[in-house]
């Protein structure tokens, strides 16, 4: 274009009568924009001009896709400004020219995934660590121990806690299709929804958060009881069972149980489905792990003691 900016003011209305003719000011106004030399011939009628403008032919005649010359209802000359250097870039198929990186369109960069990592990777390995991850808890407006948190190392498919890898946390973005702070912010609502709403992918976050809690580095394959009641309180947060609270009392006054392994934790959400708060539905025929049936018959145990007690109680009652 050169400096061809000055092309783009419009010139204040004239006088109609004592306008020029319009091939002239044509000419006259292709030769200030460098387009046409004096002696260059425009191939191009002003009646063929101005019928392009009125049919909304935005390339119009004489220069396609650059300048257009027109006449406005008071005789004088107007320009397009539109130019074949501003015409928007066509994205290819299952593309978008979103710049968001908001998880609605376009593929997010791994160059701003790379250097949002690098906000948080702790400066003796390709990692971010408990330190980095809370850094990034309190970027994102959420608390570590919050079930968004919970979801985010699901969707980064982490190996372990207070631990997100640079391929885990690259790959698990691009997946969710984020690219930024704002755009993970954004994105977690929406998956916990999903999540909650779906059981076959809640399943799947349950299942998850067993690995999760294990200490891979040391090969762990038995959750800690108390790692697992955190854990369970955590999982649940967003959609409890009735008999949650239950459980986890059991397991808090039993001391000597003292780890979950894998099927008993998988077990639990069909447990907790399977019952409901009504423990007389229990089947101790099924194959439910031993801790299930040392469960029940806790409970029935402490429902016959608050039976006796309530006896108890009406007997003084009617004796005072």
């Amino acid at each position: 274009m050169g400096n061809c900016f000055s092309c783009f003011k419009v010139p204040p209305p004239s006088d109609p009568s004592t306008n020029p003719p319009l091939e002239k000011d044509t000419e006259e106004i292709m030769e200030l924009c460098g387009i046409l030399q004096p002696s260059q011939e425009l191939h191009c009628s002003p009646l063929t001009a101005v019928e392009a403008q009125v049919n909304g032919n935005s390339k119009g005649a004489g220069v396609p896709g650059f300048l257009v010359v027109g006449s406005d209802n008071c005789g004088s000359l107007h320009r397009d400004k539109t130019s074949r250097t501003f015409y928007p870039r066509i994205p290819p198929l299952g593309r978008s020219t979103s710049s968001s990186g908001d998880g609605k369109g376009r593929e997010p960069s791994e160059t701003k995934l790379n250097a949002l990592f690098e906000q948080y990777r702790d400066c003796n390995e390709d990692a971010m660590l408990a330190d980095g991850i809370e850094r990034l808890c309190a970027d994102l407006s959420v608390s570590p121990d919050e079930f968004k948190v919970l979801v985010l190392a699901w969707r980064l498919n982490a190996e372990q806690m207070c631990r997100f890898s640079r391929a885990e946390f690259v790959s698990g973005c691009r997946a969710m299709r984020v690219d930024s702070i704002r755009g993970i912010q954004a994105r977690l609502p929406e998956l916990v929804i999903e999540v909650t709403k779906d059981p076959e992918l809640f399943k799947d976050l349950y299942r998850f958060t067993f690995r999760f809690g294990l200490d891979a580095e040391s090969g762990q394959r038995i959750l800690p009881s108390e790692m697992a009641v955190c854990l369970w309180r955590l999982v649940f947060s967003v959609r409890e069972p009735p008999i949650l609270s239950r459980w986890l009392f059991f397991l808090e006054s039993h001391p000597h149980v003292r780890g979950i392994p894998r099927d008993t934790w998988n077990m639990f959400l069909n447990f907790s489905e399977a019952v409901g708060d009504d423990l007389s539905s229990y089947d101790d025929t099924e194959a439910w792990p031993s801790l299930f049936d040392d469960f029940v018959e806790f409970e029935n145990d402490q429902m016959n003691q608050n039976i006796s007690k309530d006896k108890d109680e009406i007997i003084k009652q009617d004796c005072n």
